[in-house]
């Protein structure tokens, strides 16, 4: 799915309008914003006609996330938001250029990804979520590739990942990113179906994975949603879901160690 033509419309609005950063006010309400500064991070949960609870308030990024939805018609719906404090040599209140573009290929990085750890909430242990993440030259070839670095940053980009899941086995995913000034958004796609075991969890290009990283002056804003139609087995949404919750955790995890590297002095 291209999501291209309201991105380059909304990339206009925002250097004309917005500038490079966003107070966090503007991006979240007094109670989330409340609740962020306490605890970190927000989690969401829905199994029935789900809807974004925790998107902020961020028109390519709501945009963004409700196409996905409508193309998807997921069964089940994960949200996180985290609040991530910069570090005190980062550029405040706007982030600096050499920042953004460090961030954004530090996402592109997907080879960082392999050996990160979750905790299995089922198995009451950590476990390693990829065992192999590489960037592949495509979904046929299949030949892998050294993670991109780009500067400046494309407004938008669309790359190849070979990842082989402990829980959904070894899988093609396709990877859009998108580049602004106030910050990035990617989203993760399943070329291959996702099974666990030998049952059939997630059908061909039907998990949508969706991160935004916004620039809040002090702050980063994260968010993840995660998405799936699952496969009509009882009990498929409900344990499809549970993992989602927890490797939405590892995946946070490795955003912010990006980050912690993007930001260092």
């Amino acid at each position: 799915m291209n999501y291209k033509p309201f991105f380059f419309f909304y990339y206009i609005i925002i250097i004309v309008i917005q500038g490079f950063s966003l107070p966090l006010n503007s991006l979240v309400d007094s109670n989330r914003k409340t609740a962020l500064l306490n605890q970190g991070t927000i989690l969401e949960t829905q199994l029935k006609n789900p809807k974004p609870l925790l998107i902020p308030q961020y028109s390519f990024v709501q945009n963004l996330v409700h196409t996905v939805m409508a193309e998807l018609e997921p069964s089940l719906f994960v949200e996180t938001l985290h609040l991530y404090k910069k570090a005190p040599a980062a550029g405040f209140p706007i982030w600096r250029e050499a920042e953004r573009q460090a961030l954004f290929n530090r996402a592109l990085a997907l080879s960082s990804l392999t050996g990160i750890q979750y905790y299995s909430t089922s198995r009451k242990t950590m476990r390693t979520l990829y065992e192999i993440s590489t960037v592949i030259d495509g979904p046929d070839t299949k030949r892998p590739l050294p993670d991109p670095v780009y500067s400046p940053p494309p407004q938008e980009l669309v790359i190849f990942a070979r990842q082989k899941d402990l829980t959904f086995g070894d899988n093609i995913y396709q990877y859009t990113y998108y580049a602004f000034p106030e910050g990035l958004a990617f989203i993760q796609q399943n070329l291959t179906p996702l099974v666990a075991g030998i049952v059939p969890a997630v059908g061909k290009n039907k998990l949508r994975s969706v991160v935004a990283v916004l620039d809040a002056e002090e702050y980063l804003l994260i968010y993840l949603a995660s998405m799936a139609k699952a496969a009509s087995f009882p009990g498929m949404n409900q344990r499809v879901s549970q993992s989602f919750s927890t490797r939405a955790d590892a995946i946070l995890q490795w955003i912010t160690a990006q980050a912690d590297k993007a930001f260092a002095p």
